[in-house]
């Protein structure tokens, strides 16, 4: 019966508007020369006019597995009501990968090959900041995500990941330094924390933050992209494919939940392809992560101390080149279930919650970007399901980097093309 119901949705799906899948793989080149040029990119809408909700994924799925529970995926539309407006502010970044909202409304932006910018809420940028160690920016790597201080504000305390090299390869590794009073540099930068083992890859560094009530940092990491070094996911001696809990100086913050006694403490969680996407229910306190998977099998996943989120046991996907991912199952004992999935994928990276009261309607609501799909996903959750999907900046033809919510209540969102958009009021 799960399987004609989904079936069922699919066609209704179809015979109401034609199929329109993205191509390519989640870390494919930018859309096609030409295709965001000042003249063909819409830089201010309105929602007015817009059609009624219909469901939200249109385009042929990549796998045929049958959702584990109703609503896991496929989710039909909603449609902010209120009168939102979206505009390019700035461009010219290179290669942007993450932003941090600061306490004065202002923004820091990494860029990929090992520098820093420093933006206003109106788009304004700052000089080139250095003073950053080598990075190795091949691939997926560079200075990756950025996150403030909770004190800040004293402290211009600023918290980083970038993937280090070495001659054993190169990690995911964590840093923080301190922001020049007049932002012209990043002083005492300091590692504090590395994902060992080294490795030679050029992906799947994870490299998202998130901060605890406490100050203390959650970090994503990835299973490094390569299928020989998977296994190392599902083991507690190293810092592949986890989320792992640590203080501001790197240490593990409290006793780990992992129950095995040689376990790494700071391990959180475990069986992570590749999380980009790391943040905290503004009113629960739980943590969310949205993780690339392989074809067809991109999670958002309610992270829970000590569990096990199956990869690469367990996968609503299948390898890029269509083969089965193990043993092409989607649910195992002891492993946790993805609150929803994505097929098509939207190769998800940063997002963020909304936690502002200025349009009530988002009120701590998800918004994901996306780099393969092209757009920003709102999703609605209640009681820890998905409800609700709503798309933004779909005709903008930009990979969507990182979405960071500002001090005004607005969305803003790097692309991998080097501009910034805002939505809000």
């Amino acid at each position: 019966m799960k399987k004609i119901r989904v079936l069922l949705m699919v066609l209704f799906a179809v015979l109401f508007i034609t199929a329109c899948g993205n191509q390519g793989t989640e870390e494919a080149p930018p859309a096609e020369e030409g295709s965001t040029t000042k003249e063909n990119i819409t830089t201010e809408e309105s929602n007015e006019g817009k059609p009624e909700a219909t469901p939200v994924e249109t385009a042929a799925p990549e796998t045929d597995y049958e959702p584990a529970f109703p609503e896991q995926t496929r989710i039909s539309a909603v449609k902010t009501e209120f009168d939102y407006q979206t505009s390019k502010i700035t461009e010219g970044l290179n290669s942007p990968w993450g932003i941090a909202v600061l306490p004065n409304g202002s923004f820091a932006i990494t860029e990929k090959g090992g520098s820093l910018r420093v933006m206003s809420p109106e788009g304004n940028l700052s000089g080139v900041i250095a003073g950053f160690p080598e990075v190795d920016s091949r691939g997926q790597g560079g200075l990756l995500d950025v996150k403030a201080a909770p004190d800040f504000a004293e402290s211009r305390m600023l918290y980083f990941t970038f993937s280090e090299p070495s001659e054993e390869g190169n990690l995911t590794a964590v840093a923080k330094g301190r922001l020049s009073d007049n932002n012209t540099a990043v002083e005492n930068f300091t590692v504090i924390y590395r994902a060992m083992p080294y490795y030679e890859s050029e992906g799947h560094f994870g490299s998202r933050i998130a901060l605890d009530p406490e100050g203390n940092l959650f970090i994503s990491t990835g299973d490094r992209m390569d299928s020989a070094n998977r296994r190392k996911v599902q083991e507690f001696d190293n810092g592949h494919g986890k989320i792992l809990h640590i203080t501001p100086d790197g240490n593990a913050a409290g006793e780990s939940p992992i129950e095995n006694e040689e376990a790494n403490p700071e391990i959180y969680s475990y069986g992570h392809r590749n999380v980009q996407g790391l943040d905290i229910h503004p009113e629960t306190g739980e943590l969310w992560a949205s993780e690339m998977g392989p074809e067809g099998g991109d999670e958002l996943n309610l992270i829970l101390p000590g569990r096990n989120y199956g990869w690469p046991l367990v996968s609503y996907g299948v390898e890029y080149g269509g083969q089965p991912v193990g043993e092409g199952i989607t649910e195992m004992e002891n492993t946790e279930q993805p609150v929803y999935y994505w097929d098509p994928v939207l190769a998800p990276s940063g997002m963020t919650f909304y936690s502002s009261d200025e349009i009530p309607e988002w009120k701590n609501n998800l918004f994901i970007s996306g780099l393969r799909s092209q757009h920003i996903a709102r999703i609605v959750l209640e009681d820890n399901r998905v409800v609700g999907e709503e798309r933004f900046l779909e005709n903008e033809g930009e990979r969507f980097r990182d979405v960071e919510m500002g001090q005004d209540g607005a969305l803003y969102s790097i692309t991998d093309n080097g501009n910034v958009y805002r939505i809000g009021k």
